[in-house]
């Protein structure tokens, strides 16, 4: 399962998605979340997801990345859903309804709707992620956080931790797949039993993961040191970020998306 999370993971190519400026791409992808809960009807999630399938096409990244990704968090997906169809406000006809638990024809369809937001967070959100160097989205984000430096916010700290925490979320991923692999090569079965059995056969898992990550947060830091690393104040920039006709033409394309959804919404 670990090897199939693909948060985090970037993928080399040469698409207009991965040549856009990753300002862009961060700015793009947090309003698209926001816009997602605009939509309310049929027609406004079929326009969304016509909109991120034909973005996922313009990528060149294979739909079996984002399919994959999806998988790992199909039962929290899942369990939301039920959640929402179970005790949600009752509406439309009432087919079930026992104590607090009412099934309803409003739940249904709020369910539905909940489910759809979930996939559309988690395909453009790993779009972002496996179109973009985890060095770029931590430039990214410095130059979007860059106006609280007034209020001394520690802009380039921020930027460093998030940008280490993207690049490391595969390699403990991988380094989470080793210990099971070792594990299940000494007679452990990490599918057997009843729920509890098995979060009970987790916990031997966090040990020697915590272990390799303190070394690896060690050995990081270490080498940070001995490169002279001091912070991002006064240092100059190897790569320079630059917005271009493709990042307009995204934004005008955002734009027309939110206006449709204004139009279509019931």
């Amino acid at each position: 399962m670990m090897n199939k999370l693909i948060f985090g993971r970037f993928i080399p190519g040469d698409s207009v998605i991965h040549h856009m400026d990753p300002r862009a791409k961060l700015l793009l992808s947090f309003y698209f979340i926001g816009i997602i809960f605009i939509a309310n009807n049929w027609p406004t999630y079929v326009l969304l997801f016509v909109f991120t399938l034909l973005a996922i096409k313009l990528s060149g990244v294979k739909w079996s990345f984002f399919i994959n990704g999806v998988k790992p968090l199909i039962w929290l997906i899942l369990f939301t859903v039920i959640l929402q169809v179970l005790f949600s406000a009752s509406g439309g006809h009432v087919y079930f309804h026992w104590g607090i638990i009412t099934i309803s024809q409003l739940g249904l369809i709020n369910g539905v709707y909940i489910f759809c937001r979930f996939v559309l967070i988690i395909f453009m959100s790993t779009l972002l992620t496996l179109t973009t160097p985890p060095l770029e989205l931590s430039d990214a984000i410095e130059y979007i956080l860059m106006p609280l430096k007034v209020v001394h916010f520690p802009v380039y700290e921020v930027a460093l931790m998030l940008s280490i925490a993207l690049r490391f979320v595969p390699t403990l991923m991988d380094e989470t797949e080793k210990i099971m692999n070792a594990q299940r090569a000494r007679g452990v079965d990490f599918g057997e039993g009843n729920i509890f059995q098995q979060m009970r056969a987790v916990v031997p898992l966090l040990i020697p993961l915590f272990v390799s990550s303190f070394n690896r947060a060690e050995d990081l830091a270490t080498a940070m040191e001995a490169r002279g690393y001091q912070g991002g104040e006064g240092r100059s920039k190897f790569r320079i970020l630059k917005w271009q006709a493709r990042d307009t033409w995204a934004t005008l394309a955002f734009a027309v998306l939110t206006a449709a959804l204004i139009f279509l919404r019931a």
